[in-house]
């Protein structure tokens, strides 16, 4: 009997050992060819002179299949990329505040559908745009009810976003607020601005990107009783080992800060950046602040795969992270509008919905992009982290670029 049992064990560690092999024999070659894909595409752009470099890490199952550094980091004085090199990654550091707040959730600070004034009352009783009068006054009417956090967190809330991601009247007035002046104004000096500006609609009825990340990093100040970047650095970044993840670059670091470029029809790339974050701001901006590098933002992003747990360590509830991937649109709201075909919104990360509309990334994908080209997306069906580094002024030859590169993976 003892003989049969040991037989039979060394029988199926044999066939557990061979079928691992072909497994991940036949996965190595589809990501090899994915990978180069991926790979090819970007070399190709800088060969063009379209895109200055970049920088790209990919994981599947917490391992890391690529991490490379293509093109310069610096064109004018051929600088190459590195792989250590730093990027201004703007709105992805939206997953960044919503975490932030998901975590004072888990503290039980407030609930999702709590009004905002609630915890932040200097913003209670506000009215919604009807029109401006031309002594610059406001015609208002009621809001249908207050804004939620919920709400909040989803773009939904009734804010617009400063010029030129809105314009308008009340796009205006955000920006003479000082909302998202980052050297002239604090969260606290112009927060509360918004008491005076009306809703821009109904709360709960449309999708409009916005400020309203800039407020969650305000509510955060608020429910924590920290400044935003100190509660990040001592919650977030501290903990996961983002080490070269903050607010502006340190002059230490400062030759590691990529420049950013714009394409021209000529075939050049003219410098955009003008050497900002560089110097410490003063309105610490949840909505679009964060330096980073691509190995920080794994971290973070597998942290989120993890469920909210990264060597141990954890950050968030899988709760939390459950609702930061669920989809939060109101009813009638169907999707997020044609930049994004196929997707709605949970916390601070877009959602894939339909895989086919959005190159072949699975349903329940997470993912965002900053305005300088820089993305990521999570997806928890093939366990794959994607996260690319760029600094591009050309918004919809970023946009096409990651299309590229989703269909380089899954398609």
């Amino acid at each position: 009997m003892s003989s049969f049992l040991k037989t039979n064990r060394v029988l199926v560690a044999a066939l557990y050992i061979l079928s691992t092999a072909i497994s991940f024999s036949a996965h190595a070659d589809v990501e090899k060819t994915h990978l180069d894909a991926v790979k090819t595409d970007l070399q190709e752009r800088i060969d063009e002179s379209k895109l200055s470099g970049a920088v790209v890490m990919i994981a599947q199952d917490g391992q890391v299949l690529m991490h490379e550094a293509l093109g310069y980091q610096n064109v004018e004085d051929q600088i190459p990329m590195k792989t250590d090199t730093i990027f201004r990654i703007f709105s992805m550091t939206k997953p960044v505040t919503g975490t932030a707040l998901m975590m004072l959730y888990d503290e039980g600070k407030f609930e999702l559908d709590d009004p905002v004034e609630k915890h932040l009352p200097e913003l209670a009783g506000m009215e919604v745009f009807v029109s401006q009068n031309e002594d610059g006054s406001w015609e208002t009417e009621p809001a249908q009810h207050a804004m939620t956090v919920r709400e909040l967190m989803s773009h939904t809330g009734g804010l617009h976003y400063t010029p030129p991601l809105s314009r308008g009247p009340i796009a205006q007035a955000y920006s003479e607020a000082g909302i998202m002046d980052l050297y002239g104004t604090t969260l606290e000096d112009s927060i509360p601005a918004l008491k005076d500006i009306p809703l821009a609609y109904q709360p709960g009825t449309q999708w409009v990107y916005s400020i309203s990340v800039d407020v969650q990093g305000y509510l955060v100040e608020r429910l924590s009783g920290q400044s935003f970047d100190e509660f990040l650095q001592e919650k977030i970044f501290n903990p996961l080992g983002m080490n070269d993840t903050a607010f502006y670059v340190d002059s230490s670091k400062a030759e590691r800060l990529a420049r950013q470029y714009f394409p021209t029809q000529a075939g050049t790339l003219n410098r955009t950046d003008n050497g900002s974050f560089l110097n410490p701001p003063k309105f610490i901006s949840g909505g679009g602040g964060l330096t980073s590098t691509a190995a920080d933002y794994m971290k973070f992003a597998q942290m989120h795969l993890n469920k909210g747990e990264l060597n141990g360590v954890r950050i968030l509830s899988e709760e939390a992270v459950d609702i930061m991937r669920t989809n939060h649109l109101p009813e009638g709201v169907d999707g997020i509008g044609q930049l994004y075909p196929g997707n709605v919104f949970g916390v601070d990360f877009a959602i894939v919905e339909d895989s086919e509309a959005f190159q072949g990334a699975p349903k329940g994908t997470h993912w965002w992009w900053g305005i300088a080209g820089s993305w990521f997306w999570i997806d928890p069906v093939e366990n794959i982290i994607f996260i690319g580094m760029i600094q591009n002024s050309d918004i919809l030859y970023s946009v096409q670029i990651h299309g590229a590169a989703r269909s380089a993976i899954y398609k």
